[in-house]
């Protein structure tokens, strides 16, 4: 049975210089400095890694180098979503056969399928590639919300080992924990936070981790927090996570990655490429940005 996973998962941005192209140098930069800062696994071309204007070729490439700059020392989770079923099987079948650990499938954007059409996309996808799969349900961007019934039925396919959830309710997160404690004995289903300003109140209430933004700027302090919810330090995983509220807002003033690659930018991190339809950051919010970076010792 492969090794459960817990803790801090980057939402990896996706490098690109000025001009919009992929700059694989500094992706490689970036993979070293999550490993050394203790980031517990890569996931690549997800929302945040720009998964919607990279074309399908530049999909596979980035996360083929993804999987070669890790070199096996944490798990790679490729983002496979599509509002097609085929396209995203076939982009979880490309995924499979480079050598990811894992996929992030995201639900249908845009079409807007009823449970049951969930359902039979997710299953499709699950019988069609042999890979683990991790479900990934964000309604604020996709106009559609997989429900914890759904979510129990889909646990009990072999493939499907975890979800990562965007909706802040605590009801809900009841029902996913849930959920997992019924899979126990068959194997981990994974319960990831994927709300940054909320996810260690997540984790302490029993979720397995987090697919983070903020471990793009903060990668040492997020997998620490994981690390001490897991151990059960809860007062001082909350200790921890109080420094960084100004900043989990910070990143989301703007559609998401508009704000984390400014950051990155300004920590030399990365060029200042991103692609239309999204812009450069806007200006109104550049000072108490640079502030609260300046506060945290980020520049």
């Amino acid at each position: 049975m492969m090794q459960p996973l817990q803790g801090s998962f980057v939402a990896l941005v996706t490098p690109m210089n000025s001009d919009g192209s992929l700059d694989f140098n500094a992706l490689e930069d970036l993979i070293e400095w999550h490993i050394e800062s203790g980031t517990n696994g890569i996931v690549a071309v997800g929302t945040t890694g720009e998964s919607s204007t990279v074309s399908v070729p530049e999909h596979i490439k980035i996360i083929e180098k993804t999987i070669s700059f890790s070199a096996g020392r944490v798990p790679v989770i490729a983002g496979t979503g599509a509002n097609s079923t085929l396209e995203a099987i076939n982009l979880t079948q490309s995924a499979a056969s480079i050598g990811a650990d894992y996929a992030l499938v995201v639900t249908p954007y845009y079409n807007k399928p009823n449970q049951e059409g969930l359902f039979q996309h997710f299953s499709k996808i699950a019988d069609s590639v042999d890979i683990p799969q991790i479900l990934y349900n964000v309604p604020s961007r996709t106009a559609c919300d997989l429900k914890p019934d759904t979510v129990l039925r889909l646990s009990n396919h072999s493939n499907i080992v975890g979800i990562k959830e965007a909706v802040d309710d605590k009801e809900r997160l009841a029902e996913l924990i849930s959920i997992s404690q019924t899979k126990m004995g068959q194997k981990h289903f994974s319960i990831f936070s994927g709300d940054d300003p909320t996810f260690n109140h997540f984790m302490s209430s029993g979720g397995d981790g987090v697919i983070s933004v903020a471990a793009n700027i903060i990668p040492r302090h997020i997998a620490r927090i994981c690390s001490l919810n897991l151990s059960k330090q809860f007062n001082d995983a909350i200790e921890l996570d109080s420094n960084f509220k100004n900043l989990y807002e910070l990143l989301f003033i703007e559609s998401n990655p508009i704000p984390v690659k400014w950051m990155l930018h300004k920590m030399n991190k990365i060029q200042s490429g991103i692609r239309l339809p999204l812009i450069h950051f806007s200006d109104d919010f550049h000072e108490q940005t640079i502030r609260e970076m300046v506060k945290l010792k980020l520049i």
